[in-house]
């Protein structure tokens, strides 16, 4: 009996040995590049000058640009924003903490950390010098440069775990933006303010539901015309390639199918296991643009005047995080989507390229802002800010 036991102990180890290494096989023997830390500091060699359009690592530009270290000593930067005086706010995620960065002539001449001790603060926004603040279950309001402490506005939901992140914007309507991820990487979600984004006025009022089947939507941003865009992370566990990350045109009212639907409006069927008279996804919001999956698209801006030949004006730079749970990591870059004169796609390049190395990663760059013609990103692998300009041949 005691062999018995023994020899079912050994196999029940063995077979569960066996699962585990079939599924990082499968889905997690890419993940280095997310996890390890850089191998060497961005700061202490990217500076070097060594050609045009080459940098002292191998980060990769299209002619005419160059990118530079803008702030340093920033871990685990991700949101930014500028205030009224043109001085440079960041969220500290993972340290909880917001940081000024005080900049004269194009030159940060002092940085702090403003706020502290905070709950994964992610989203900022100002209105004029009212300064909002995104806490994974809140969000608050404080006159900037002022004594007064933070006040909250809204509740947000934090139970269950899961995303995080919190991300605000001030839209053209004067409201104020909230976006919050799942609680999963899919499942039929039990507070209907999880994977949604919400609006309200800027005293915290007025809360109401946007748009909703967005299981991530970290960053969002708006067109010349108005329209709302958000990059969308798919669920993982999939495969290498489905479901796609997405790029969506986000409008009041409207479904983006997580978790039953995604992308082009295709049914997750590896999930949703009911049956149906008519297709469930048909009246779901398709995803305006598919990305490559586990690319994990974070910040958006478009392209103003002047950065870039003339005709990249109003396409959309997207930063990819970077894949963890890929067999084969994916994304570690910037991308440029190109678009017509109407906004329709007509396609994605690469735009700053060189932050993977193999199984290793130098950076993930997160948020993407313009001030005038000069580019900023953030990075919270690194814990730095890149400056990226634009220089005419003539």
């Amino acid at each position: 009996m005691k062999n018995f036991l023994f020899n079912l102990a050994v196999a029940l180890i063995a077979g569960a040995a066996l699962i585990a290494a079939i599924f990082y096989w499968s889905n997690l023997r890419g993940v280095w590049p997310a996890v390890k830390p850089p191998t060497e500091k961005i700061e202490d060699i990217l500076n070097k000058p060594v050609g045009k359009n080459e940098t002292g690592m191998p980060l990769k530009l299209p002619d005419g640009f160059s990118i530079s270290i803008f702030a340093k000593d920033l871990p685990g930067a991700r949101v930014l924003a500028f205030d009224p005086l043109n001085n440079m706010w960041v969220a500290r995620t993972k340290d909880g903490a917001v940081a000024l960065l005080e900049i004269q002539d194009g030159t940060v001449r002092n940085q702090n950390d403003i706020f502290r001790n905070l709950r994964n603060p992610h989203g900022l926004a100002f209105d004029n010098f009212a300064l909002y603040i995104a806490e994974e279950h809140r969000v608050s309001s404080v006159a900037a440069y002022s004594e007064d402490s933070l006040r909250k506005i809204a509740d947000l939901p934090s139970e269950g775990g899961g995303h995080f992140t919190r991300t605000l914007g001030l839209g053209p309507d004067g409201k104020l933006y909230v976006s919050i991820g799942s609680s999963c990487n899919v499942c039929n979600e039990g507070n209907p303010r999880r994977a949604a984004i919400y609006s309200m006025s800027p005293d915290g009022s007025d809360f109401n539901l946007f748009a909703k089947g967005l299981r991530n939507t970290v960053f969002f941003t708006w067109d010349k015309d108005g329209r709302m865009w958000g990059a969308d992370m798919g669920r993982d566990l999939l495969g290498d390639d489905v479901p796609p990350d997405e790029i969506n045109i986000l409008e009041q009212g409207k479904d983006y199918g997580w978790p039953i639907c995604y992308g082009k409006s295709i049914h997750d069927s590896n999930f949703d296991k009911n049956q149906y008279i008519r297709d469930p996804c048909s009246d779901k919001a398709s995803s305006f643009i598919d990305l490559q999956a586990h690319s994990a698209p974070l910040g958006l801006a478009f392209i103003p005047k002047g950065f870039g030949p003339a005709d990249w004006e109003n396409d959309l730079i997207v930063a990819y995080h970077g894949s963890w749970n890929r067999s084969e990591p994916t994304g570690y870059k910037l991308v440029r989507i190109k678009l017509d004169g109407r906004g329709n796609y007509e396609g994605t390049e690469d735009f700053v390229t060189g932050w993977l190395q193999g199984n290793n990663s130098l950076g993930r760059p997160v948020d993407v802002i313009f001030k005038g013609q000069d580019m900023f990103v953030s990075d919270d692998k690194a814990g730095v800010i890149y400056k990226v300009t634009y220089e005419t041949s003539g």
